[in-house]
């Protein structure tokens, strides 16, 4: 029992999220001997598997997904291109939890991981309070949508909305849109509502950035280096995608020399009726969709105070540099799904080193 009175369930690790770097560091944990309820439970406050996926627009066909990388231990095989992600993945997923035995618990919502007696984490969710010895937080990003807050905003008449409230290109037709983001979502939003939009326009804070040529395995890796260096330094992640560029394939050039990748530089307000600069020039717009990226989704390790100055946390590989207990897979340079396989079993190697004082209980 804590001091409320309520039960604790005891484990050696709890994995918070079951998207690929929870699975992953799942597989890897049972892998190495930790039996799934008894010395290791994983935690996602997801209704079904499919991690983030499950949430994908239906227009995001399994064709579109860039470097979706298997499993550890299963390969995906086979899959259609023309479906959708959502369900080619998260079917996947599920088929993977149950190969492997994982016993996910969910929908479970964390609430918070706190500092418990002897060593131990508290944490805490609407299904109770387990104490744990080690805990993989893979919680990703897709419930921390950034919104940037610009002038009038309050005001605009028309609608707001994000990327992950994203619901295809179908419903933008006849409507004049506004997308904000140079990122792969923006000009994949930009390229499907085209056709369907009385008008788009895109702006962006920094001229996109076109890489030609092959993404090789040395500059992915060169790419990741620099994600890497800045969770060391403990500044907030940035995307991986944001260092490499957009890879200027055949749709994107189409787009290009259509001009629906005409990009405009960012507005300085919004008015009641669409957006404006300070040179006075002026878009109306009926819709602005703003592909402006996610922010870690962290904030139940908020008690822990792991924040450093600079707004992230401190990370070597995957461990917390401020709490050797704690690894964030997904997190930064580990949040593409081949890092996320890596970053996984890294995470449970080194928790095995920290456990090895205290063997996983019989």
């Amino acid at each position: 029992m804590n001091d409320s009175g309520t039960s604790v369930r005891e484990v050696a690790v709890v994995v918070i999220g079951a998207g690929q770097a929870g699975l992953s560091s799942a597989f890897h944990l049972r892998r190495t001997g930790f039996e799934p309820g008894r010395d290791f439970v994983v935690l996602d406050h997801a209704p079904r598997p499919g991690g983030a996926w499950q949430f994908r627009w239906p227009s995001l066909t399994y064709g579109k997904v860039h470097g979706m990388h298997s499993l550890p231990g299963m390969e995906l095989t086979d899959a259609d291109p023309a479906r959708p992600s959502s369900e080619v993945i998260a079917e996947y997923f599920d088929t993977y939890e149950r190969t492997f035995d994982l016993r996910v618990r969910r929908p479970v919502d964390v609430k918070a991981v706190r500092e418990g007696s002897d060593g131990s984490l508290l944490v805490e969710t609407d299904d109770g309070v387990w104490s744990t010895r080690a805990l993989i937080s893979a919680t990703g990003t897709w419930d921390r949508p950034f919104w940037p807050h610009y002038q009038g905003q309050e005001t605009f008449r028309g609608r707001q909305l994000h990327t992950a409230q994203y619901p295809g290109p179908e419903a933008f037709a006849g409507k004049r849109v506004i997308v904000v983001g140079g990122g792969a979502s923006g000009t994949q939003h930009l390229m499907e509502i085209a056709p369907y939009a009385a008008a788009t326009t895109w702006v962006t804070r920094r001229p996109p950035v076109f890489r030609e040529g092959p993404f090789t395995e040395e500059y992915g890796r060169a790419a990741v280096a620099l994600v890497e260096e800045r969770v060391r330094r403990g500044l907030p992640p940035r995307s991986v995608v944001s260092v490499t560029g957009l890879p200027l394939n055949e749709a994107i050039r189409q787009a290009l020399a259509d001009g629906v990748l005409d990009r405009q530089p960012m507005f300085d307000r919004i008015t009641l009726d669409g957006v404006a600069w300070d040179d006075g020039r002026r878009v109306d717009a009926d819709v602005i969709l703003w592909a402006t990226g996610f922010r870690a989704a962290i904030d139940h390790l908020a008690p822990l105070r792991l924040r450093e100055p600079g707004g992230g946390i401190r990370v070597e590989g995957t461990r917390v540099v401020a709490d050797a207990r704690i690894h964030l897979v997904g997190y930064g340079p580990s949040a593409s799904t081949i890092g996320a396989n890596r970053a996984g079993r890294a995470a449970v190697r080194d928790i095995r080193r920290l456990l090895a004082e205290e063997p996983v209980a019989a």
